[in-house]
């Protein structure tokens, strides 16, 4: 935090933000407490086990930092500045920030390759700079309340010193509604931020100031590159990752861009790769199988969980945990495998972003088929929104459709990732007070329309991958690695998303991504070349998926519908409280699948009980034991608490 010029910050304020988030860090905590300004971290030991206290500070400690993430070019960096005079009393990565920001000043973040979140304190000039990594992979939130600058990598940092900012945002909660997360910069809280990917603020004299430093360039500048040269761009990519003085392995979905890591791990590593998979008992939803079929492959040493979990403390937990409505039901997986790796190792490689970077959604299929509706007259289109759409009966069949097809090519896929746009599809269900609101709050739908507009892309498929990294990437797929995997005390590395990789990428060619109906196109041929299975390559994507139908009308019916009908569930305001028992009843009789938008309400209610009724104890729960068969091992476990690291082993 920072405060006002005349005063006294307290060590045993910063402790408290400090102790909220032991989680992501249980080996160390660190505070600087001085005049109007307090640093604190909680330390995960990756790099430089015994020396890399912090916060960290410069040579004649004008200068001090606090920082999570890693900086993956630190040690060539590290060299040049040694070249100039500047005097390390550590091996960490942290340090080298401190002394790129005496040469460069704010614009050192430009230098970093790698995840970070940084807030670094210049006594001279009296001034706190924040910064975030390029694609948000750690998180920094900040508020500005009773003249203090309060920040943190976690929303429960800032609410242990002011719980008074625990006020409902409609606006991130009409966000949420739409799209099932809240983008950044909003979060569920009135006056909490999150500082955007890609942008620093520097803080100073009661003002603020925020930029961007990073974008995305020009898609498709660049010609058709061998395959081998791709493979070589990533494999560089990943080598750099796994700088590590503990236990390293990979979460292993089954899906292609995982594979693809383990592959390139077990290229480059002596050793056998740790790899680690799960699994659901219904055969429909288990991905197990082709994990299974690449960890044999390039002969791993694999661990794989059939799970079993105990729903009602696992998601009052993990509420907690993601601090914000949170629609993604693959959280639950994520964490379970985070869990099950904790156990074995401190930092693991996985396979996000591939589906940004080379098309790898449906939804792109579904985009590129509907271009037939660009034919239709924009006129024709309106008539239809304005006068006839509203007129047919809720849940006919195509009526959805006939919406989407009346609308732009931009706007079609906005309406397709628009989840409960409240203003049309599904006003039946809100309460008359809840859409009258929502009718003065911004459009949701406006950021995404902008970063559509006005993305570097000429063709309309490179639009939508620029569009959903600026959002879905960020704000949900990033977001829930990071908050699943520190719940754990986990670091997780992201190879495909390193933003050289990420540059290069973007300027292939659009058709090395997509190609005559073929979805990652390019990731699919280095798959090929890697040996990966090809049972794995030409099945339908599947991902994170749980079994929500049957969960919903079975184990979880119990256990969670009746949450929903509680009165103080309908008594939120949201929803109508007929609609809601409507919808419950709908879905639990099998007319018609519910699942996702009860999904979506029960996580909402919460998030209300964790956050705005919780008092003290906010944000904080037990960890849930989670039965499971480990078929690495043949036994029946219940996983509690990652163990502490065992005498002998270094921690980071």
């Amino acid at each position: 935090m920072v405060g006002r010029p005349d005063e006294q910050v307290e060590a045993a304020q910063v402790h408290r933000m400090c102790q909220s988030i032991v989680h992501r860090g249980p080996d160390d905590e660190g505070i600087y407490a001085q005049g109007p300004v307090g640093l604190g971290m909680r330390r995960l030991s990756i790099i430089d086990l015994s020396g890399g206290h912090q916060p960290i500070h410069n040579e004649d400690k004008s200068i001090w930092i606090v920082y999570n993430g890693e900086i993956y070019n630190f040690p060539e960096l590290r060299r040049g500045l040694e070249q100039r005079g500047h005097k390390f009393y550590t091996h960490t990565d942290t340090e080298i920030i401190v002394h790129l920001y005496e040469e460069l000043g704010a614009d050192c973040v430009k230098k970093l390759r790698g995840m970070f979140a940084i807030a670094l304190y210049d006594e001279r000039r009296q001034s706190l700079l924040l910064a975030r990594d390029r694609l948000g992979k750690k998180p920094l939130h900040y508020a500005v309340h009773q003249g203090r600058l309060l920040f943190g990598s976690e929303i429960k940092t800032i609410l242990a010193v002011a719980p008074e900012l625990a006020e409902v945002n409609p606006e991130g909660l009409l966000q949420y509604f739409y799209f099932g997360y809240i983008p950044d910069p909003h979060t569920a809280f009135r006056r909490i931020h999150k500082l955007p990917p890609g942008h620093l603020m520097e803080y100073g004299n009661g003002r603020t100031s925020i930029r961007e430093f990073w974008d995305l360039p020009e898609y498709g500048t660049q010609a058709a590159m061998s395959e081998e040269d791709c493979l070589e761009e990533l494999e560089r990519r990943l080598r750099i990752r796994l700088i590590s003085d503990v236990p390293l392995g990979a979460l292993l979905s089954g899906g292609v861009d995982s594979s693809i890591i383990v592959a390139l791990m077990a290229r480059v590593t002596s050793q056998p790769v740790k790899t680690f998979s799960i699994g659901f008992e219904a055969e429909k939803f288990n991905e197990a199988e082709y994990a299974r079929l690449v960890a044999e492959r390039f002969g791993t040493d694999h661990h794989e969980l059939i799970l079993n979990p105990n729903l009602e403390e696992t998601l009052t937990f993990l509420s907690g945990m993601l601090e914000e409505p949170f629609g993604d039901s693959s959280m639950l997986p994520t964490y379970y495998v985070s869990r099950m790796a904790r156990q074995h190792v401190t930092v693991a490689l996985s396979g996000d972003g591939g589906d940004e970077l080379f098309a790898g959604y449906d939804r792109y299929l579904v985009a590129m088929e509907r271009r037939k509706f660009d034919r239709i007259p924009n006129w024709l289109g309106r008539i239809y929104r304005d006068q006839v759409h509203h007129r047919v009966p809720a849940g006919m069949f195509g009526k959805n459709l006939a919406w989407n097809a009346s609308l732009t090519a931009r706007d079609r896929y906005l309406d397709d990732v628009s989840y409960l746009p409240v203003l049309h599809r599904e006003r039946s269900l809100f309460s008359k007070d809840f859409l009258r609101a929502a009718e003065h709050l911004p459009n949701p739908l406006e950021q995404w329309q902008h970063y559509y507009d006005h993305a570097p892309a000429k063709d309309s498929l490179s639009r939508l991958l620029y569009l959903d990294t600026k959002t879905y990437l960020t704000a949900d797929i990033l977001a829930k690695v990071d908050r699943m995997s520190m719940a754990t005390s986990l670091e997780v590395r992201v190879p495909m998303l390193d933003h050289e990789f990420v540059e290069w990428v973007a300027a292939l060619p659009v058709d090395w991504k997509f190609r005559t109906g073929t979805r990652k196109f390019i990731l699919k041929k280095l798959a090929e070349r890697l040996g990966i299975p090809p049972a794995l390559l030409h099945r339908r994507k599947q991902g994170f998926q749980l079994p929500l139908v049957e969960w919903m009308r079975d184990s979880m019916k119990d256990q969670y519908l009746r949450v929903l009908l509680e009165e103080r569930t309908l008594q939120r305001g949201y929803f109508k409280p007929d609609a809601v028992r409507a919808l419950i009843d709908e879905h639990t009789r099998g007319r018609r699948n519910r699942s996702g938008i009860l999904w979506r309400m029960l996580v909402l209610e919460l998030w209300h009980r964790n956050f705005m009724e919780a008092g003290a104890s906010r944000g904080t729960a037990t960890a849930p034991r989670i039965a499971s068969t480990d078929m690495s091992r043949g036994s029946a476990t219940a996983m509690t608490e990652p163990p502490s690291v065992a005498p002998g082993v270094p921690a980071r």
